[in-house]
């Protein structure tokens, strides 16, 4: 699918906006074209429009070219956004003024219509380049961090970042409460119906924890039918009454398949940092751990906190 460009044109004087948005839309350069008489209204159009290249005149009236590209690559959100000068002033220390101030290009008035059509292009090809390398390195990350089935962190990210965080209360003397939790009789469910439901129990779990945590908790999906929760801040009585809203709320769910309505219930096992004998991540694991076995042998759908 080709790619939709869009174009700001910044001139205080209409005809050469005109002139430039003739040349262009005769050779099919761009999809949208804005106009703005100044750098004050270009921005105006920045704020509200997708646009991936900027024509600027360098003299104009209230914030000028040069304060236009200032104040343009001082925000992250545009500072890839190519900028060609424009102007009828062939002195070169203007010339290096806008390269200094982030200009991508230049060019002197009158110009040719075939240059300018040659840089706007180049231009715009190697900003569409730098946007498909930077989603395609997103994509990559995204991979990296992310369970493919039930979108959350995968278990090697999210024990990294539980790591952390767990470093950080034990130097500054936080709370940091753990969560393990299990979806009950999974196997039987695989048994019984296969393997695709499983998939989408599992995604049905992960998407109700998801929705019900707090912002600053982390997520991530241990192994298999297991869930891990990260819940900095908080002691035990926390993380106990977020443990329970999350068992009620999968009790409550349901999943229907060949005509039947088959209820999902899950274990919990917590623990919470700072404890007596928790010096590493591994000792507060293994407590969650402990108590989510234990939640299992006293019968399931249950909490336990850490012994």
């Amino acid at each position: 699918m080709p790619v939709k460009n869009s174009i700001l044109i910044i001139d205080d004087e209409r005809a050469v906006r005109e002139e430039i948005k003739n040349i262009l839309r005769k050779a099919n350069i761009a999809d949208e074209y804005y106009e703005a008489s100044d750098g004050a209204e270009g921005f105006k159009i920045l704020f509200s429009k997708k646009v991936d290249l900027v024509l600027c005149d360098l003299l104009m009236p209230r914030i000028d070219g040069l304060r236009f590209l200032v104040h343009l690559r001082g925000k992250s959100e545009y500072s890839d956004i190519p900028v060609i000068m424009l102007t009828g002033v062939g002195d070169v220390k203007y010339k290096l003024q806008s390269f200094n101030r982030g200009a991508s290009d230049y060019i002197t008035k009158p110009f040719d219509a075939g240059e300018l059509k040659a840089r706007v292009r180049t231009h715009l090809e190697i900003k569409n380049l730098h946007d498909e390398l930077r989603e395609k390195n997103r994509q990559l990350e995204e991979l990296a961090t992310t369970d493919g089935l039930t979108k959350i962190y995968n278990r090697r990210y999210f024990l990294e970042i539980l790591d952390l965080e767990f470093q950080r209360a034990k130097r500054y003397g936080s709370k940091l409460a753990f969560i393990m939790i299990d979806v009950d009789d999974f196997k039987s469910f695989n048994d019984n119906y296969g393997h695709l439901l499983g998939d989408r129990i599992l995604a049905d779990v992960a998407r109700i924890l998801r929705e019900n945590i707090r912002m600053p908790d982390q997520i991530g999906r241990y192994g298999g039918e297991e869930f891990s929760l990260m819940m900095p801040e908080t002691d035990i009585a926390g993380a106990q009454s977020m443990a329970e809203r999350l068992r009620r709320n999968i009790e409550e769910f349901s999943v229907y398949e060949r005509g039947e309505e088959l209820k999902l219930t899950i274990s919990i096992g917590l623990a919470a940092y700072p404890r007596n004998g928790v010096e590493t991540v591994d000792d507060l694991i293994k407590l969650a751990d402990d108590a989510l076995l234990e939640a299992k042998r006293e019968g399931k759908n249950r909490i336990k906190v850490a012994a």
